[in-house]
């Protein structure tokens, strides 16, 4: 579907490629590059630009806003196939399914978006996880054979946008088939099993990595982890520190190798405490970086200065309370984004609490505050 953009794209004297590269390093850019993170499901039903320029979904939304291109490519590095998702039962107003991760979730019938609420786990035992990996994590399956020829040719190395490599998921995806009751009883409980599903996640990682690193030119990595909440982390430091951060190591060693420096983890809530591990493995930016499950971008940007970098932080809060308080938010950010190693959006998806004219004035004082001067 063809995207008619909506609004001219921010004017400047970089390609997307080299003002991004630039901005993640700490080095003078012509402005600020400009990206958001996308929007809730009920964004697209709800907001009238969206319906009446019949934009579904965040990639047309992207092209829409005319935001500047960023991509990113892999392979299947994780469970496939993934089981069987289907309605095991129902009520008045809930259905009770079964999802590609095996959990058994309860999810309201309107279809609004909210977290499930997980009944039980497909993967509880080590027996149950020694079959689920003969039959759904085989390094030797057959989707996990990349085309390199097909990506070079899609992402050529004089392209004008930046591309990255994902490297999946250490622990967060462990915690979704586990769920997060289950990962924390089975840490003390099976650590075995849980340091093999991480051991086995790093492994087809590595092996997607090996068919791609030297042959794509990339300019940063990037990963999934959701394993905090507000209060902290949701396993323990001691089992963050012994058994994830070592995998984080050695695809960070893969990765240096082949000159990719910039490396973000995608992780909701308090990170704080996972920092240092994430540093010394190599994961030096947060994305998308929630404020009200952590802090100020500038809190943890003045702690370590330029060994870290932040894209998000922009209050999503804030960006429902209408213009006054988007601009004062946007002020206190300007000093983070003069330094470099940060790109300001939206804390996470934004909500359909923020109507479309303060959010078309967010993106227009975005352009004025940190567009081309």
């Amino acid at each position: 579907m063809a995207i008619e953009p909506c609004r001219p794209k921010w004017g400047g004297t970089m390609t997307d490629r080299e003002r991004f590269a630039r901005q993640m390093n700490y080095q003078s850019v012509d402005r600020c590059f400009n990206m958001e993170f996308g929007y809730w499901q009920e964004n697209f039903k709800e907001w009238d630009i969206f319906v009446e320029n019949g934009i579904t979904n965040n990639g047309q939304a992207d092209r829409f806003f005319n935001f500047d291109r960023i991509a990113v490519t892999g392979g299947t590095v994780w469970m496939h196939p993934a089981f069987e998702s289907r309605v095991v039962s129902e009520t008045e107003t809930t259905r009770t399914l079964i999802n590609g991760d095996g959990l058994y979730a309860e999810v309201p019938k309107d279809g609004h978006d909210t977290i499930p609420h997980y009944v039980k786990a497909s993967i509880v035992t080590p027996d149950d996880w020694k079959v689920c990996k003969d039959e759904r994590f085989r390094r030797d399956d057959p989707v996990r054979k990349i085309d390199v020829e097909a990506l070079q040719r899609a992402h050529p190395t004089d392209r004008s946008y930046p591309l990255g490599v994902s490297c999946g998921s250490m622990i967060g995806k462990v915690r979704d088939m586990l769920t997060f009751e289950g990962i924390a009883y089975a840490t003390y409980d099976y650590p075995d099993m849980v340091e093999d599903m991480v051991e086995t996640a790093c492994l087809l990682v590595e092996d997607m990595l090996d068919q791609v690193l030297g042959k794509l030119d990339f300019d940063y990595a990037c990963g999934w982890e959701d394993i905090c909440f507000k209060n902290g982390p949701i396993i323990s430091l001691d089992f963050f520190t012994n058994v994830v951060v070592p995998r984080y190591k050695r695809i960070g060693n893969k990765l240096h190798a082949h000159g990719i420096e910039l490396w973000y983890t995608d992780c909701d809530g308090d990170v704080r405490a996972l920092m240092p591990g994430f540093l010394e493995a190599g994961i030096n930016c947060l994305f998308p970086y929630e404020v009200n499950g952590c802090a100020h971008p500038l809190e943890l940007l003045d702690e370590y200065g330029k060994d870290l970098r932040i894209m998000g932080g922009v209050d999503k809060m804030e960006l429902g309370k209408g213009p006054e308080a988007i601009k004062a938010y946007l002020e206190t950010l300007v000093p983070a984004v003069e330094r470099g190693g940060y790109i300001p959006f939206c804390d996470h998806r934004c909500p359909p609490n923020v109507k479309t004219v303060d959010y078309l004035y967010y993106l227009d004082l975005k352009e004025e505050m940190f567009g081309l001067q």
